[in-house]
């Protein structure tokens, strides 16, 4: 029989017995296929589509009842491709690498300007601030370290919704005009508003942002990188004291922090050309408020927020007093402070490096819970009793804390990472921080006004009590994150 005079006949394939209809469908899924492959847009996968029918031909009523259902497929298909894409992480290659090191150079000036505040603090106290007390001056690396964290809050969510290049270059331009105003001050509130509102904006936007970006590229290795990242600010802790150490005698104030200057200003062209986000901002993020009280609704975060609440109070209490600490309570030699900042950021180089590692293997959660006890054994072994009379026990406990407190500093976004989606993390760590750095605004004063009023030895003990309450808090955190649930011998 003819096969033209036949329609049963003229719909079918000869060899695979199919119908065209089922051809066209095999055809389209292809075509869809290739599409997400090679990340072509709709549009082009539209006007494709459109050309098979014909130049200048019109669809059929069933063309484009079959149309539709392709294009309400290829939607679900692509909001299907883009969850997949935000939950695998590369974990690795060049580009996430680069990520990493554009972070290391950011944080090199920012945080690790912040974590040398104390050596400037102490400057200031027998020079420009000579006829303040150590508490009052205090309040500068307070705000600066307090806005620095606090105004996280508000930068997590904008990292969401937009990403970190415009973010990043706005916080570097900022600290490079306070390093160069800061040459120039000589008052209180000049330096109050100079580094303590300008620095804390700018650091709240670089710090933020840095680790933010890192968490888009990794998970399984985020405790790690993270780690790394924050080697940048170790390492600035560590060079930025002993440049000053340097410069301060040889060509005064002003010129060392111009000096500084072009040294962050080196390291911000780098880390601005590197840093880049994984994927675009989502459109949930661009719905969400940018302030979610909600947030704080989770039990696990509620804990771990007042655990950290903890480390800040004594991590940058003992940051901001320990070279006033040498001067003002023992006989040691003006330098002391100097290399008590520089030990204490150089040894914890490693402190985010190896906990890191072991973080990724064996748990964030667990391996910080350790590190919390490493640090509180010898604060009270070695601190308390030694601090004031032996300075190798000093020097010893200087990198002794140095190696915790750098693991404190990397484990905790890690932790962060992992109680939210990649794409929360700057909401949940600006979060955290907004009410963490609290502490910090007070943390230095207090301190200052122990170590000057009741001794060296009862402000030790108090960062050792601060210590032990968080760590509790951070254990039920922990049993939170678990379900309620008591077990040691997991994985968290």
């Amino acid at each position: 029989m003819d096969s033209a005079a036949n329609p049963a006949v003229h719909v079918r394939s000869s060899t695979e017995g199919r119908t065209y209809e089922e051809l066209e469908e095999v055809w389209d899924g292809l075509v869809r296929t290739v599409s997400r492959m090679t990340s072509r847009s709709r549009r082009e996968s539209n006007a494709e589509k459109y050309a098979q029918a014909g130049d200048g031909d019109e669809l059929t009523p069933q063309q484009h009842t079959r149309s539709e259902r392709r294009e309400d497929g290829e939607r679900v298909d692509e909001e299907t491709a883009s969850q997949i894409a935000r939950d695998n992480f590369p974990e690795g290659g060049m580009r996430a690498w680069l990520v990493v090191v554009a972070a290391w150079l950011l944080l090199f000036p920012s945080f690790g300007f912040m974590v040398s505040i104390g050596t400037l603090q102490d400057y200031w106290g027998q020079h420009q601030l000579a006829d303040l007390s150590a508490s009052t001056i205090g309040w500068i690396p307070s705000v600066f370290v307090y806005l620095s964290l606090a105004l996280g809050l508000f930068v997590g969510p904008l990292f969401d919704r937009y990403g970190p290049r415009w973010i990043a270059l706005c916080g570097s331009v900022a600290e490079l005009i306070m390093i160069f105003l800061l040459a120039e001050c000589k008052t209180f509130w000049q330096m109050m508003l100079c580094c303590g509102v300008l620095g804390g904006l700018s650091g709240a936007l670089l710090t933020t942002t840095s680790l933010a970006a890192v968490a888009h590229w990794f998970k399984e290795r985020r405790g790690l990188t993270q780690g790394i990242a924050m080697m940048g600010s170790s390492c600035g802790g560590l060079v930025i004291p002993l440049v000053l150490r340097t410069t301060l005698p040889k060509y005064g104030y002003a010129w060392s922090m111009r000096i500084l200057g072009f040294v962050f200003l080196f390291c911000f062209i780098i880390g601005n050309i590197l840093i880049k986000a994984r994927l675009p901002p989502s459109a949930e993020a661009k719905k969400k408020a940018i302030v979610s009280l909600s947030i704080y609704s989770d039990l696990r975060l509620g804990l771990f927020t007042v655990s950290v609440f903890g480390f800040e109070v004594v991590l940058f209490g003992a940051l901001g007093i320990l070279p006033t600490y040498a001067t003002l309570t023992t006989s040691f030699s003006a330098d002391t402070g100097f290399f008590l900042i520089a030990i204490l950021n150089g040894v914890s180089c490693l402190g985010r490096i190896l906990p890191g590692y072991a973080a990724d293997k064996i748990g964030r959660f667990n391996t910080l819970a350790v590190m919390i006890v490493f640090t509180l054994v010898f604060m009270l072994v070695l601190w308390l009793p030694f601090g004031s009379t032996s300075l190798p026990a000093l020097y010893a406990f200087s990198a002794l804390f140095g190696f915790g407190t750098g693991s404190w500093m990397a484990l905790t976004p890690a932790c962060v990472g992992q109680l939210c989606r990649a794409e929360e993390f700057g909401r949940y760590y600006g979060s955290m921080y907004f009410v963490a750095s609290l502490a910090t605004l007070i943390c230095i004063p207090i301190s200052g006004e122990l170590v000057q009023k009741v001794g060296p030895q009862p402000m030790v003990g108090f960062f050792c009590a601060i210590l032990a309450l968080s760590l509790v808090s951070f254990v039920f955190s922990r049993w939170a994150c678990l379900g309620r649930q008591w077990t040691l011998k997991v994985k968290v």
